[in-house]
């Protein structure tokens, strides 16, 4: 079996923290790699709805390297320089399935010693925000290193509509944080 591995150095990868198909996290991922666009990084979208059902069984542990599937996001982990995560609330805290992917990167983790920025996203009041400090806990864990302004966005019906950020004030917050992600 031959493995096409692509470089993305240099890269900002924005990880939809979801393997839920057309997701929001989806869509606040697309709308995020415009503004990068437009600040001229480079960007790749890793989308975990692309990750092989059965990746906890086929990729980890005894199988860590035996799927292919699941190796080319790793691949496009390791390459990149700087990461935005893209995290949906799901019962208080991150998706169990991004968990199980950053456990699948292995130790010392694919993440060492590299950058990142987090968004929030929920339909209630705080916009994710305590997963987002469950995330940041794990990711300081594995020597990442967190851009201190997250941006949440809360009350996503309302204020991510068509594609675009409709509230002020969280389109003048996730701006800045890309800037500053790119200047990390």
């Amino acid at each position: 079996m031959i493995v096409t591995i692509q470089l993305y150095f240099r890269m900002i990868a924005i990880i939809v923290s979801t393997n839920r198909h057309h997701s929001k996290s989806k869509q606040v991922a697309q709308f995020y790699q415009n503004l990068l666009t437009n600040l001229n990084a480079e960007t790749q979208i890793i989308d975990l709805a692309e990750l092989p059902d059965d990746f906890a069984r086929t990729a980890l542990y005894e199988n860590n390297g035996k799927n292919e599937n699941f190796n080319r996001l790793k691949y496009q982990m390791r390459e990149a320089e700087k990461f935005v995560f893209v995290v949906p609330e799901y019962n208080g805290s991150f998706p169990g399935v991004l968990k199980t992917f950053i456990d699948g990167l292995g130790y010392p983790s694919e993440l060492l010693h590299k950058k990142a920025a987090l968004v929030g996203i929920s339909d209630g009041v705080q916009g994710g925000a305590l997963a987002l400090s469950h995330l940041t806990d794990i990711l300081n864990y594995l020597g990442l290193n967190v851009l201190a302004q997250r941006v949440k966005i809360p009350f996503m019906k309302k204020n991510f509509v068509e594609g675009e950020i409709t509230d002020p004030l969280i389109n003048k917050l996730i701006a800045e944080q890309a800037e500053l992600l790119v200047k990390f």
